[in-house]
C-alpha cells in the first residue's frame, strides 16, 4: 500500500503558511430564521411581467398537487426570495443532458443554428486534439466569419495547460476572449492568496437556449475513456450531467455572463440582441442561482442547505466532489433521521484523491443517522445534481466542497417541474443500478492508512475554510 502521495504534502503546504482564500460561509440556519414566514406564494415571472399574488398561488398550489406532500416548494422559495435577487420564471423547457455526449450534441446543435452571438464561460478549455474538439473550436470561428460574435470567458487555473496560442487562433478569428483571474495566485491587499477561480459553465446561443451543468470544454468527454484507470488498469470515461434550458429563465444566464465580462474588464459588447423578446417553452419553473465573491453571494450553498432542511420525502444527490461542511451534514443527518429516503451517490474512482478522502472522513456519521451512500463503478464520475420530493431539481456546476461553495464563481439552475423531476429519477435509478452501496459494518472495517489519510485530509479542508484572507503582510 502507498504512502500518502507527495503532492498531497505539496498542497499541504500553502494552509500551513495560512495562504488560504475562502470566505466564510453564511448561516442558513439563520437565513432560515430571519426569512418572512408568509402563505404567499414566491413572486414568479412571465413574459409579460410579474404575476398576481393569485395567479402565483394558482400555479404553486397545481404544482404542489401534481407530488406527494411537501412544503419544500414554498418554504424553500421563501428563503432563496430573501437573499437572491434572481427571480422564478415561468414557462420554461428543461432539457436534461444525461451525459458528455449529449451534452456536446446539444451544444453543436445550438452553435450551428446561432445567428446573432454565442456566449461561452467555462472553467476548463481545452485545445482538444480529437475529431469532436478540433470540430468545436472550428465551429466557433466558422460562426464568426459568419457575423456571430462568439465571446469567451475561460477560468486561468482551469485552463493553465491549454496553450496560448489555442486562445490567439480564437483571438485572430475575431473571437472576443476574457482570462477569468489571469494572476492566480495573486497579491491583494498586501496578503498573498489564490485568486476566486470561475467555476462555472455556460452557454448562451442567441440570448434563447442556455446549457449549463457539470461538462467543461475537455477532451475528457470524447469517445475514447481518458479519466483515471480503474484496478484492471483500463481507463474509465467521464459521467458529467448537462440541462438545456430555453424560455425566461436564459436572460438570467445572460446577465450571469455579462456580469462576470464586465468585472473581468472585458471588451465592450455592443451591437448584438443579448436580451431578446423571449416566448414561453414550456411548463418548468426555474431560477437561476450564480454565486460570486464575498460571504453574502454564496447562493447555491444557501441552495443546498436550504433545500436539504425543507425535504419531506426523498432526497437523491450525485456529486464528484463531496467534502461537505457542518451544516450540509446536519441537514442531512436531519432528513435521514426524520425519515426522507436519502440517497447520494458518489464516485468509486476519482481524479482528486484529497477531496475523495476528506469527505470519506464523514462517512460514519452520515451512515449511522441513516443517510445510504453509493459508490458508481466504471467511470469517472464529475455530475452535480439533486432531485427532493419528486419535484425539485438542480443541475449546476457545485461541488459538494469547500471550493466551491465559499470561492469560486458558481451557477445551478432550479428546476420546479413533477415531469422534470421524473426525468431526474430515471437517471438517478440508472447510475444507482452501477453502484455499490457502503454500508456501515463494512465501512468500520477499513483500513487504518485510510482512516489516517481521511483525518489528514479533512484537516487540509478545516484549514482552508478558517485561514481565509491571511497571509504574509
Amino acid at each position: 500500500m502507498k504512502m500518502i502521495n507527495p503532492f498531497l504534502l505539496f498542497l499541504l503546504l500553502p494552509f500551513i503558511l495560512n495562504l488560504g482564500g475562502c470566505a466564510p460561509l453564511p448561516s442558513v440556519s439563520e437565513i432560515i430564521q430571519d426569512a418572512p414566514v408568509t402563505q404567499q406564494s414566491p413572486q414568479i415571472l412571465s413574459v409579460k411581467g410579474l404575476l398576481t399574488p393569485k395567479q402565483s398561488k394558482t400555479l404553486m398550489e397545481r404544482l404542489q398537487q401534481s407530488v406527494d406532500a411537501t412544503d419544500i416548494l414554498q418554504r424553500y422559495g421563501a428563503v432563496i426570495e430573501s437573499v437572491s435577487e434572481s427571480p422564478l420564471t415561468k414557462g420554461n423547457k428543461a432539457t436534461l443532458l444525461v451525459d458528455g455526449p449529449a451534452t456536446y450534441a446539444a451544444m453543436f446543435k445550438a452553435v450551428e443554428h446561432a445567428r446573432d452571438h454565442i456566449n461561452i464561460e467555462t472553467y476548463t478549455m481545452e485545445d482538444i486534439e480529437d475529431e469532436t474538439g478540433r470540430k468545436f473550436s472550428d465551429l466557433l470561428l466558422q460562426k464568426q466569419a459568419e457575423g456571430v460574435q462568439v465571446n469567451l470567458i475561460y477560468d486561468s487555473l482551469g485552463s493553465y495547460t491549454t496553450p496560448a496560442a489555442f486562445f490567439q487562433r480564437l483571438r485572430d478569428g475575431g473571437i472576443h476572449v476574457v482570462e477569468f483571474n489571469p494572476k492566480n495566485p495573486l497579491k491583494a491587499r498586501g496578503k498573498w492568496r489564490l485568486a476566486k477561480s470561475d467555476h462555472r459553465k455556460i452557454m448562451i446561443v442567441d440570448g434563447k437556449v442556455a446549457i449549463t451543468g457539470g461538462v467543461n470544454i475537455s477532451q475528457v468527454y470524447s469517445s475514447a475513456p481518458s479519466g483515471p484507470a480503474d484496478e484492471k488498469g483500463a481507463q474509465l470515461p467521464w459521467r458529467d450531467t448537462d440541462v438545456q434550458i430555453q424560455g425566461p429563465a436564459v436572460a438570467e444566464f445572460q446577465k450571469l455572463f455579462l456580469d462576470t465580462w464586465q468585472r473581468q474588464e472585458g471588451a465592450i459588447l455592443f451591437q448584438r440582441n443579448y436580451f431578446p423578446d423571449l416566448k414561453e417553452e414550456g411548463n418548468s419553473l426555474v431560477r437561476v442561482l450564480g454565486s460570486t465573491e464575498g460571504e453574502a453571494n454564496r447562493l447555491t450553498f444557501v441552495m443546498y442547505v436550504a433545500a436539504i432542511t425543507f425535504a419531506e420525502n426523498s432526497l437523491h444527490m450525485t456529486n464528484a466532489y463531496f467534502v461537505p461542511d457542518s451544516q450540509i451534514i446536519k441537514a442531512l443527518t436531519d432528513a435521514a433521521k426524520r425519515g426522507v429516503d436519502v440517497k447520494i451517490i458518489l464516485p468509486g474512482i476519482t481524479d482528486r484523491s484529497l477531496a475523495q478522502y476528506a469527505g470519506q472522513y464523514h462517512y460514519s456519521d452520515l451512515l449511522k443517522s441513516g443517510v445510504r451512500l453509493f459508490k458508481r463503478r466504471d467511470v469517472l464520475l464529475h455530475a452535480k445534481t439533486l432531485v427532493i420530493d419528486g419535484v425539485w431539481s438542480t443541475v449546476g456546476s457545485t461541488n459538494m466542497e469547500w471550493w466551491s461553495f465559499s470561492s469560486n464563481d458558481e451557477v445551478n439552475a432550479v428546476i420546479l417541474s413533477r415531469e422534470f423531476a421524473a426525468e431526474m429519477e430515471k437517471m438517478f435509478a440508472e447510475d444507482l443500478a452501477e453502484s455499490d452501496e457502503i454500508r456501515l459494518e463494512e465501512w468500520k472495517k477499513r483500513p487504518l492508512l485510510f482512516k489516517i489519510k481521511e483525518w489528514f485530509s479533512q484537516l487540509i479542508a478545516h484549514w482552508s475554510n478558517t485561514n481565509a484572507e491571511t497571509g504574509f503582510a
